[in-house]
């Protein structure tokens, strides 16, 4: 496994793609498909616009905490941006997206969902005024040794329960 970061580069570059991601029309298929730094499906697109290293041959504490912090200041720069343009996110508590508390046992939470509340707890949400849309950011990470990953996810706004435990951030 390779150890080198893939990056979308600057907090400008990191904008562009989220900004392309919110105009860019969900495919209509009912499959997901790839597309370079991240997938799109029927209401939904993804993005890694940051990858930190992985950790398969360390993954001590101090390598792990410096890797989180340095997406979480990329987070931070963006978020700054992204609140400025429409106003504080909304904090989403991913575990309900999950459905292991949902009564109906063949529960799956809709995409980017299912897919962000595997590998994060958490996401800040801004409702996008001029979209029927919503725009997330997270850092998520599939597994302790996989890299930890800044994503960008755009839904619609639908899929984005009002009583899945979010609060003003």
């Amino acid at each position: 496994m390779s150890s080198q970061h893939r990056a979308a580069g600057s907090a400008d570059d990191q904008l562009s793609i989220t900004e392309a991601l919110i105009d860019l029309p969900f495919p209509l298929q009912e499959e997901s498909s790839l597309r370079e730094g991240g997938w799109s499906g029927p209401g939904f697109h993804l993005a890694v616009l940051r990858e930190s290293q992985d950790f398969w041959d360390d993954r001590s504490e101090e390598i792990t905490e410096a890797a989180e912090q340095e997406l979480e200041s990329d987070l931070a720069v963006l978020a700054a941006t992204l609140t400025g343009r429409w106003g504080n996110p909304t904090l989403v508590d991913l575990w309900p997206y999950l459905g292991l508390d949902h009564p109906d046992p063949d529960y799956a939470a809709p995409e980017p969902l299912s897919f962000l509340s595997m590998v994060a707890g958490s996401m800040w949400v801004w409702r996008l005024p001029a979209a029927d849309r919503w725009l997330a950011l997270t850092i998520g990470q599939a597994d302790p040794e996989f890299p930890f990953q800044l994503l960008a996810a755009v839904g619609e706004a639908a899929s984005l329960r009002d009583d899945a435990g979010g609060h003003g951030g």
